[in-house]
C-alpha cells in the first residue's frame, strides 16, 4: 500500500513537471494565433503539436531531475506534511528554471538546439 501511495505522489508531481514545462513553452513561443482560413490553419496545428511535444520532453527532463532530487536528498530531508509540499513544489520551480537556463543557452547562445 505504501509503495502504491508513493507511485501516486509520483504522478501527481511528474503531472506538475509537465504542465511546467508546456508552460515554459508556451512562454517561449508566445500565443498562437489561430486563424481558420487555408493553410495558415494547419500551420497553426502544427504549431499547437510542437509546442505540445516540445514542452513534455522538457517536462519529462524536469520531472526527472526532480523524482531524482527527491529520492535521494529530500525525502530524507523533509516529513510529509503541508510545508514540505510547498517546499518540494519550489525546488520544482528552481529545476524548471534551471532547466529554462540550459535550454535558453544550447539554442541561443551555443546554437545547438
Amino acid at each position: 500500500m505504501k509503495a502504491l501511495k508513493q507511485i501516486l505522489v509520483y504522478l501527481i508531481w511528474t503531472i506538475t513537471a509537465l504542465l511546467l514545462g508546456i508552460g515554459y513553452m508556451r512562454i517561449v513561443l508566445g500565443p498562437n494565433k489561430a486563424s481558420t482560413e487555408g493553410l495558415w490553419y494547419l500551420l497553426h496545428i502544427f504549431f499547437d503539436l510542437g509546442l505540445f511535444y516540445v514542452g513534455l520532453v522538457i517536462g519529462v527532463v524536469i520531472a526527472f531531475l526532480f523524482i531524482l532530487l527527491d529520492v535521494f536528498y529530500l525525502k530524507k530531508k523533509l516529513k510529509n506534511s503541508i510545508k514540505s509540499n510547498v517546499i518540494r513544489f519550489g525546488f520544482l520551480l528552481v529545476i524548471t528554471v534551471f532547466v529554462a537556463v540550459i535550454h535558453y543557452v544550447l539554442e541561443k547562445v551555443v546554437d545547438i538546439i
